[in-house]
């Protein structure tokens, strides 16, 4: 074996910590692919990501303009050196620590699958279903929390989860940031439950000594971790009524300002990856009004969560991520904007990323970039944020081989301090 470089004698070290001690990566030992250590890898500890789904626009809100593409907000200035429009005030105040990717570009500009797209980094098939990045990091990384799960996706279902990965790397689901976890009061107690289970793995040892499979092995490792976290008084942390009046009303009562809480909730007490949906962003026909209506609560959010992660001491290790599955045209004719994926932007925050930066521009209608930054390269770049070795591939059982955001994709490293 070749050990002239920091990455072949980290692959080695692996490989030993994998026979002995059945260990997968190393998650703190940052590599590029020539070898060297690069900034922003692996400060990721956790990430929260934010999608605004519809379609936000990004000329109304990231990237103002001017002249025939300029809608009906107001650039104004920020705590950075660059501008946002006026539906983001408090944005405006947090804007020193946010990079604003203002060059994404893609070529799906149907809702569904874009939406698939940026969450997943790969276009939609139906041959294959694909992980999202909290499934990605739990195969990378491993499990994050004893008792908590790894992943948890809030006012949405887990539609974009596991993929090819086993069951057990699924997000937990909250539909309602208000309520918590729906149904963890098993009739009869966690300890008649796992009598439950207990006779029910009794009856079907003959059976899986018969025909093993993995699925069934990992459906059984899912209610062992239900079981765990039902005994845990981590369970808690699903609660956001136990935060004060005062903090759950800075973020706004309207369930993504409220989901945004959770999020930080469950960060804070051991969860990597967390996903909050922020709906209403697809404005065709009256985008004034939609805009007045959606942005107030969405701006209070964000800038509220930027600051709450900041003042608990977990900015520094938590990767906010705010995506959209694209923009909308640049045209404006006083009523709405239409899908338009060539140009849209994106935000990070923290997790070792630059503070009041902007990565690459767009032209002077918001219509064409002038740094292509594809969703691949976007994926890329949290895993590589997370610690994720991305360059190696995971090959699935029928053979075929896939890495975070595929084999092409480029990691944005100027976005990293």
């Amino acid at each position: 074996m070749k050990l002239d470089t920091d990455l072949s004698r980290r692959r080695f070290v692996e490989r030993i910590a994998k026979s002995a001690l059945g260990l997968t990566v190393l998650p703190t030992i940052g590599y590029t692919a020539d070898g060297a250590s690069g900034p922003g890898f692996g400060k990721a500890k956790n990430i929260i990501f934010l999608q605004a789904r519809g379609g936000m626009s990004h000329v109304d809100t990231f990237d103002p303009k001017e002249g025939g593409s300029k809608g009906p907000a107001d650039a104004i200035p920020t705590s950075a050196d660059f501008q946002v429009t006026s539906y983001l005030p408090e944005t405006a105040k947090v804007a020193d620590r946010l990079s604003v990717i203002r060059t994404m570009t893609a070529k799906i500009g149907v809702h569904g699958p874009a939406q698939y797209f940026m969450r997943t980094g790969f276009a939609e098939r139906t041959t294959v279903k694909h992980p999202n990045l909290g499934a990605w990091a739990q195969h990378y990384l491993g499990r994050s929390h004893e008792t908590l799960p790894s992943s948890a996706c809030i006012n949405d279902g887990p539609r974009y989860g596991n993929g090819f990965f086993e069951p057990s790397f699924s997000p937990i689901p909250i539909h309602n940031p208000m309520t918590g976890l729906k149904n963890v009061d098993v009739y009869g107690g966690a300890d008649q439950l796992k009598e439950k289970l207990d006779l029910a793995q009794d009856l079907s040892v003959a059976f899986m000594d018969k025909y093993p499979d993995a699925n069934v092995s990992a459906y059984r490792e899912f209610y062992d971790n239900t079981l765990r976290l039902l005994r845990s008084e981590d369970l808690s942390a699903f609660d956001i009524t136990q935060e004060p009046n005062a903090v759950r009303e800075r973020f706004g009562m309207g369930q993504f300002g409220q989901g945004c809480l959770l999020a930080r909730r469950l960060v804070q007490a051991g969860v990597r990856y967390v996903e909050v949906s922020s709906e209403g962003w697809d404005m065709h026909n009256t985008l004034e009004a939609d805009m007045e209506e959606v942005a107030p609560s969405f701006d209070q959010a964000y800038a509220a969560l930027i600051k709450d992660l900041e003042a608990n001491g977990l900015l520094e290790s938590t990767l906010v991520v705010l995506a959209t599955e694209f923009g909308r045209k640049p045209t404006w004719g006083g009523k709405g904007r239409g899908h338009y994926p060539l140009c849209f932007s994106t935000v990070l925050a923290g997790g070792g990323v630059k503070g009041g930066y902007v990565y690459g521009a767009s032209d002077a209608e918001g219509r064409l970039p002038d740094k292509p930054t594809t969703v691949e390269d976007f994926h890329a770049t949290i895993g590589w944020a997370a610690g994720m070795p991305i360059e190696e591939p995971y090959v699935t059982s029928t053979g075929r081989p896939f890495q975070v955001g595929g084999a092409d994709a480029k990691v944005v490293h100027d976005v990293f301090a």
